[in-house]
């Protein structure tokens, strides 16, 4: 009785609304001898293309059968625009911090010397 089951995949946008992706229903044939005895199968599923940046969600993955169903934890996608750049500002910091430093020491240095005269 728990040869044939369903799968169902969906995602859930930052509105909280359901939408449906795919459903599909198994019958697994068990091979004598290994009758009462867990088993775990495997089935992918591949989402493309995400067309725009409103296929950004949580993505999940639901099986039923015989009125068990098990729900996966889910996996957010964030989906960009082809022309985002991530912004970093490492670079400009890093050089920010040693030209002040380097502009620092110089003055210290030169306010050293000219005492010293």
């Amino acid at each position: 009785k728990y040869t044939t089951f369903s799968i169902c995949y969906y995602w859930i946008n930052s509105l909280d609304q359901k939408t449906s992706i795919f459903n599909s229903s198994k019958t697994v044939v068990i091979p004598p001898g290994k009758e009462n005895k867990t088993a775990t199968l495997s089935y992918n599923y591949t989402i493309a293309p995400l067309g725009n940046t409103f296929s950004t969600g949580t993505y999940y993955c639901n099986v039923k059968w015989n009125g068990i169903e098990k729900m996966g934890k889910g996996v957010f996608v964030l989906v960009r625009d082809t022309g985002y750049v991530n912004t970093s500002y490492g670079w400009e910091i890093l050089v920010t911090l040693t030209v002040l430093l380097a502009v620092l020491s110089i003055t210290a240095t030169a306010l050293l010397l000219w005492k010293r005269k």
